[in-house]
């Protein structure tokens, strides 16, 4: 059911914890499955991920997506971590079950969270990211 690395990921996940004094903090969930999803990222002065974190409440499939989503955007710049897709996040977990579609979804959306968090903070616009959603639900199909 689930691929080797997927399995990895949750057996074994990259980056667990909170940053404290994050540049970044968002949290995504999904109300139909209970799944809930918080991303921190600490941003450099030259707007590059130095690091990022997670916590996540769900599913093997919900914390590998998350652990994937943080090594994925850490040393990218905040335009480059905007570019990481859930089909992306999909694709280096080697594939997901249908059903588990919308974790890699939640991983995407905790980041772009995370991502308008910091520009609120810092006042700036990150072109191409969109106010964050609270449950992935809100989300079109045609976003998915």
């Amino acid at each position: 059911m689930y691929t080797e690395k997927v399995m990895d990921h949750f057996m074994h996940p990259r980056n667990v914890g909170e940053i404290e004094n994050a540049s970044g903090v968002g949290t995504v969930g999904n109300a139909k499955c209970g799944d809930i999803m918080r991303i921190y990222l600490d941003i450099d002065e030259n707007q590059v991920v130095r690091d990022a974190k997670f916590k996540t409440f769900g599913c093997g499939a919900a914390i590998a997506t998350s652990s994937m989503a943080t090594e994925m955007i850490i040393g990218k710049t905040i335009q480059e971590a905007l570019e990481v897709t859930n089909k992306a996040v999909m694709e280096a977990l080697g594939g997901l079950p249908p059903v588990k579609v919308h974790c890699s979804l939640l991983a995407e959306q905790a980041v772009h969270a995370a991502l308008w968090d910091y520009a609120q903070k810092n006042g700036i616009t990150i072109e191409g990211l969109k106010p964050p959603v609270n449950d992935v639900d809100e989300l079109d199909e045609d976003e998915e």
